[in-house]
């Protein structure tokens, strides 16, 4: 829907500013007339950063933050959003808080001004922040969503630096190969076509395979490109993420790690809302909706539907196969104890400890696992390079 910049005088002489979405001019005049508004300019608004992207969570869980601390110094919810809307360091999210900060001072809540940016503020904060202003303490909510949002950055942040390291060892270990199948194995293949005999069974695997790459290198961007595609595919697809999914989760070595992050952001979202005034049905709908993980999602589905019957949470959870069983012998006592947002809350703590450890442990078994990988490559390749030369120079 369109939205409309308009600028108007109240009965008192005030001049106010604003952003309106409506389907025409005439309605955004009906509606400045219902608020006893009288028009003064009124322009449509370029959208620009609705068709944009989101941000990233460092800057959203700093913004929080700071609109907590100004709330609980004194400072009215308007002039906050004025503060982070005049911030230069960030123009696009300043950009955001500037129409948060419009449709406030329009009389609209601060929750459904946000909900309007979903590509902006997920529906987690949307919540939390509508139940924070809804029961009177939106200070202490948007303290607890902004370490909620810093908390998932960290970990995030991590999970990346832990697998950078194999990905920039693979890349390099595949350039490498490349560079010896493109540019080395041709010449030897010149200089050892003259050696009398049959040349060895892996020369021969090694030449053919010199002869693929040479052939088909420059098809790499395609296949890349292709490659690309079809993780698009798989992500518009639910039977193929599921699948995908389905085999993560029982990798070796991968299969830990992503049922314990699966299980530890589901902790976290749903512990912080619940701590924060969110009601459970609600709160696991909207966590479900962010789950990220096929699995977690239909466990998350059935748990919402048997507490909706009136059952406990932890029996559906424990089907699902993605909680270790301390966790849910945990959200079984916070249950019991009428406390299980702060039990979700400390589980989280706890499973993003544990993470820790299995990325420490994946990274010592996989970066030595691509170094062997890599060795026993080269080593084949001179191997299939030395044996015929070494017959060639018996023969002189």
């Amino acid at each position: 829907m369109p939205k409309f910049e308009y600028i108007a005088m109240t009965a008192g002489g005030e001049r106010v500013r604003g952003v309106l979405a409506a389907p025409t001019e005439q309605a955004v005049l009906a509606e400045l007339e219902s608020r006893r508004l009288i028009p003064m300019s009124l322009s449509a608004r370029a959208d620009k950063v609705a068709r944009g992207r989101g941000f990233s969570l460092r800057a959203l869980g700093t913004a929080y933050g700071q609109m907590g601390d100004l709330l609980k110094a004194g400072v009215p919810l308007l002039r906050s959003l004025r503060l982070l809307a005049n911030r230069r360091s960030k123009p696009r999210l300043a950009e955001v808080f500037g129409e948060l900060a419009d449709r406030v001072s329009s009389g609209e809540d601060l929750a459904k001004a946000m909900a309007d940016r979903p590509n902006v503020f997920p529906n987690v904060h949307v919540a939390m922040v509508k139940a924070g202003e809804k029961g009177g303490f939106l200070e202490p909510v948007l303290h607890r969503l902004g370490q909620m949002v810093m908390a998932q950055a960290d970990l995030r942040g991590k999970v990346i630096a832990a697998t950078m390291y194999p990905m920039i060892l693979a890349f390099v270990g595949s350039s490498l190969l490349v560079v010896v199948f493109v540019v080395f194995v041709p010449k030897f293949k010149d200089m050892l076509k003259d050696v009398p005999g049959e040349l060895p069974a892996v020369t021969k695997a090694v030449f053919a395979l010199g002869d693929l790459v040479a052939v088909g290198w420059p098809a790499l961007p395609v296949v890349a490109a292709g490659l690309v595609a079809g993780v698009l595919a798989i992500g518009r697809s639910a039977r193929l993420r599921r699948t995908i999914d389905v085999l993560r989760t029982r990798m070796p070595v991968v299969g830990p790690l992503v049922r314990t992050l699966a299980a530890a952001r589901f902790c976290r979202m749903l512990g912080t809302m619940l701590d924060n005034g969110v009601p459970l049905i609600t709160a696991m709908t909207i966590a479900r909706e962010a789950a990220g993980n096929v699995l977690m999602e239909r466990a998350i589905e059935e748990a919402t539907e048997a507490v909706r019957q009136g059952q406990a949470l932890s029996p559906p959870l424990a089907s699902s196969g993605l909680f270790d069983d301390d966790v849910l012998e945990m959200i079984s006592v916070g249950e019991s104890a009428n406390n299980l947002g702060e039990v979700l809350l400390t589980i989280a703590r706890t499973t993003e400890e544990r993470v820790d450890r299995l990325l420490g442990a994946a990274l010592q078994l996989v970066g030595p696992l691509l170094i062997l990988l890599l060795a026993g490559a080269v080593g084949t390749v001179a191997a299939a390079l030395v044996i015929p030369m070494t017959r060639m120079a018996r023969m002189l």
